[in-house]
């Protein structure tokens, strides 16, 4: 089958897309627990970026070379002995775990229990670009533990993460302020966003705000502007900051790494204790049942659709850049 493949990791991004090959390699083999999906459409994320770049190799480590992708949408081609829930010819949508991504791919692999049905009357581009921001959504708001009433601050919310978190986020009842390009504003507003405002004009820890609990998606340079809009009780929760002692005994990580997440993420523990919040690292996990529950919410008309930017598998290193360059227009899909 053909794979988008790298490797090696290179911490420069733009040497890393180049670096990126499109080549032929065997189909992966499928356990008794496990889906194989003829993959119809990848989602492209600022995660792919990362893995590239080495920037989550202490906490995920690949062989290579490596398959690159995290989400896809297709249709089951096999499935292991044990599996009950799906049949082939299904069609379905997957976030793959950590340690089995390779959705830039002819086929991909996942466990059942990371699979869930296409929401109906979707095409598989439209599809490939739920998972990993709707499961993003849906485990960060868990993370929160937010009570019905009080408020979430998401900067930079105005991408295709932040179009899933305010309905979401709505639905459970809270206050939800967003920041993010003026483009984006009256979208943003019509999900249910209680106050937008625009980074280029108004800067939020300027704008008077007290917040409950902020989810951050852009990491280290705006962690003290988050802290400083937040209310004693509140929780930050970071996508893109670094993985504290908490992160680690949750992950199961032990050794070196915990004592060198511990050290590095010291001064982000404690800067939050002295405005007595709760910091929470988090990595978002495959997890179909939750899959689920988001596309039954897509499906009543309470999240959007986002029309897909597609490039064909051979043209991966362009889909690539143009994430990597920053707010493209809607989610970059790859259709196979």
């Amino acid at each position: 089958m053909k794979a988008a493949q790298v490797n090696r990791y290179l911490k420069d991004a733009g040497k890393a897309i180049d670096n990126i090959s499109v080549n032929e390699i065997g189909t992966p083999s499928v356990g008794e627990h496990d889906v194989r999906i003829r993959v119809k459409a990848a989602g492209v994320n600022p995660l792919d970026i990362l893995t590239i770049i080495g920037s989550i190799k202490m906490v995920q480590d690949y062989a290579m070379p490596l398959t690159l992708g995290n989400e896809c949408a297709g249709m089951v081609e096999r499935i292991g002995s044990a599996v009950r829930d799906f049949h082939p010819g299904d069609r379905v949508m997957a976030r793959l775990p950590f340690d089995r991504i390779g959705s830039f791919a002819e086929f991909a692999v996942a466990p059942a229990d990371a699979v869930a049905p296409l929401p109906y009357g979707f095409d598989f581009a439209e599809a490939a670009a739920i998972p990993l921001s709707g499961l993003t959504a849906w485990q960060a708001l868990d993370e929160l533990g937010a009570k019905s009433g009080q408020s979430v601050l998401i900067p930079g919310g105005s991408g295709g993460l932040g179009r899933m978190l305010v309905p979401l986020a709505k639905a459970r009842n809270l206050t939800v302020i967003v920041t993010g390009n003026a483009r984006s504003r009256e979208e943003i507003l019509a999900l249910g966003a209680d106050r937008y405002l625009d980074y280029r004009r108004e800067h939020y820890w300027e704008a008077g705000l007290e917040v409950d609990h902020v989810i951050d998606a852009i990491g280290p340079a705006e962690f003290d502007h988050e802290l400083s809009v937040m209310r004693p009780g509140g929780v930050l929760v970071s996508l893109r900051g670094m993985p504290n002692k908490a992160f680690t005994e949750r992950a199961g990580i032990t050794g070196a790494k915990r004592l060198m997440f511990s050290l590095f993420s010291a001064s982000y523990d404690r800067k939050a204790r002295a405005k007595d919040v709760t910091y929470r690292f988090m990595m978002v996990q495959a997890n179909g049942e939750q899959l689920r529950k988001v596309a039954d919410i897509i499906r009543q008309g309470g999240a959007p659709t986002i029309d897909p930017n597609e490039f064909r598998l051979d043209d991966v290193r362009d889909a690539l850049r143009l994430v990597n360059d920053g707010h493209p227009a809607g989610k970059v899909v790859i259709r196979i």
